[in-house]
């Protein structure tokens, strides 16, 4: 009897470690998404700042090439 009960007893902690280790693999996957998408807004802002300071360039250079 005592085998059995061992072994039960086994499992279930091997059970327990894999849904702890679980649970800690999915709270680093939302934490990595987070820091994921607000790179991605950092980008995105940093993307439209770029063509905001480009489009002012582009013109002139435009009327130097042309020599208006």
């Amino acid at each position: 009897m005592f085998w059995p009960m061992l072994a039960v007893a086994l499992a279930f902690c091997g059970i327990a470690v894999l849904g702890v280790l679980a649970v800690r693999v999915f709270v680093q996957v939302r934490r990595l998404s987070r820091q994921i998408g607000e790179s991605s807004r950092r980008i995105t802002r940093a993307v439209e700042d770029l063509e905001r300071a480009a489009t002012p360039l582009a013109s002139h250079l435009d009327t130097a090439i042309r020599g208006d």
